[in-house]
C-alpha cells in the first residue's frame, strides 16, 4: 500500500472551483481500481493551499490512475487554476497510532 500526497495552491479566486471539481469528481476516483481512501485538506493559514491525500493498492494501480480518463479530465480542468507548480509524494507507511505503546 502506499500514499500519495499531492500539495496544490491555487490563486485566491479559483479555491472555489478546485472544491467544486473535487467534489464532482471523488466518487470516480475512489471507485478507481486500487484506490483504497481518498480526501482533501485546506491549509488552515494559507486558504490557497490545498492538499489530496490518497492511498492506493501498489504503485501500478495510481500509474493506470493517472492514465485514465477520469485523471485528464479533473487534471484538465484544475491545472488551469495552480498558482503555483504542484508538488507530489508517494510514500510508505512506517509507524501508526494503533502500534503497541509499551515501548
Amino acid at each position: 500500500m502506499i500514499t500519495r500526497l499531492v500539495k496544490l495552491t491555487f490563486h485566491p479566486e479559483n479555491t472555489d472551483r478546485f472544491q467544486t471539481i473535487f467534489k464532482t469528481y471523488r466518487s470516480a476516483i475512489r471507485k478507481s481500481p486500487g484506490c483504497k481512501h481518498l480526501e482533501a485538506w485546506q491549509d488552515i493559514s494559507d486558504p490557497r493551499i490545498f492538499f489530496t491525500y490518497s492511498k492506493w493498492e501498489d504503485a501500478a494501480d495510481l500509474e493506470n490512475y493517472r492514465h485514465s480518463e477520469t485523471f485528464r479530465e479533473v487534471w484538465g480542468q484544475t491545472k488551469v487554476l495552480f498558482a503555483e507548480r504542484p508538488q507530489a509524494w508517494s510514500v510508505n507507511q512506517i509507524s501508526t497510532d494503533n502500534e503497541n505503546q509499551a515501548d
